[in-house]
């Protein structure tokens, strides 16, 4: 038996001591909740007690908060953010949607040392999964830190940018406006380097203006929040493009790129380079994604997600990989 919050042997169909600690504040919450997932039977119920959010226009998201040791729905005040199966034809593979986030983030979180939002798998009444993560920006009083994503720090909107604001820019300028907004940009500046190339390695074509923050710590300063909303999105959209965002203004003009229509090696030590992030420090990042390949391939066998789109994740991760090399 394993942990649905870090994949821990467990005795007990439980989470492990450790991830109720990080989820739970220690309460032993069950791994079940006491509620079905949304369907037209009981819709009306979670659009009286929740907001409904929408994630690309796909996935949706409750709000939760805890209660004693139970989650409930909610509509003000929530703690936590439940994401269940979304519904879309037109996508591969949604019922490993919720394994498929809870992986990729459990994977930037304990193989690469990226900062992320506390996560887990959980499951409805009904035995159907759907991925839990605790709120970062809510404060042990119920208050809320100051977090803003990039696409409002550029102040890109549907209204000013139209349909695709999130996708407007590149990852040079998010880099550009760290170094402005946060006083440790060096830090911030290497650990975005890496998020960015996670998501590439990891096939998360959908890593837009709004899936990077800046927040507000108890200092008063701002930082690089932690980070959210990873996963391979390329196991629900075969033939998605690489990044959701250009690295650099006409990389592809690049003559690796060129040659072989995709990043490689060359890109991503330029977009270092112009970051300002110095050589042994960018190189000792990109090697470190290829020193860790058995390992990661090891932690994803380990997962729970089915065989199909576990082989896909795989293939995916070897192919950027001997991009990278």
């Amino acid at each position: 038996m394993k942990c649905l919050g870090c994949y821990k042997k467990i005795e007990k169909n439980e989470y492990c001591l450790s991830c109720r600690k990080k989820l739970f504040d220690g309460k032993r919450v069950s791994t079940v909740l006491e509620f079905d997932k949304p369907k037209p039977e009981n819709i009306s119920m979670y659009n009286e007690h929740s907001k409904r959010m929408s994630i690309s226009g796909v996935q949706l998201k409750y709000s939760l908060k805890l209660v004693g040791k139970k989650l409930e729905l909610c509509e003000k005040n929530g703690q936590y953010i439940i994401k269940p199966i979304p519904k879309a034809d037109h996508l591969e593979k949604m019922d490993d949607a919720p394994e498929n986030e809870h992986l990729t983030m459990q994977i930037a979180s304990q193989i690469f040392n990226i900062k992320t939002a506390d996560n887990a798998l959980i499951y409805f009444k009904d035995g159907t999964p759907a991925y839990i993560t605790k709120r970062f920006d809510v404060k042990g009083d119920g208050t809320k830190y100051i977090q803003e994503d990039f696409a409002q720090i550029t102040n890109r909107t549907k209204d000013t940018h139209g349909e695709s604001y999130k996708y407007e820019g590149s990852y040079l300028e998010i880099g550009e406006l760290i170094k402005k907004h946060v006083p440790a940009s060096m830090i911030a500046i290497e650990n975005f380097f890496k998020i960015v190339l996670f998501n590439y390695v990891f096939s998360n074509g959908d890593a837009h203006l709004k899936n990077f923050s800046l927040i507000r710590n108890e200092y008063g300063e701002m930082e690089l929040s932690p980070s959210y909303d990873l996963m391979s999105t390329i196991i629900h959209t075969p033939g998605e493009q690489d990044t959701a965002l250009d690295l650099y203004y006409k990389d592809h003009e690049s003559g690796y790129y060129t040659t072989h229509g995709h990043y490689g090696r060359t890109e991503f030590i330029e977009f270092a380079k112009r970051l300002g992030i110095i050589e042994t420090r960018y190189l000792r990042i990109v090697d470190e994604f290829i020193k860790n390949e058995v390992n990661v391939i090891s932690f994803i066998q380990n997962a729970l997600m089915s065989c199909e789109a576990m082989q896909l994740l795989v293939k995916n991760l070897q192919l950027r990989l001997i991009r990278l090399r």
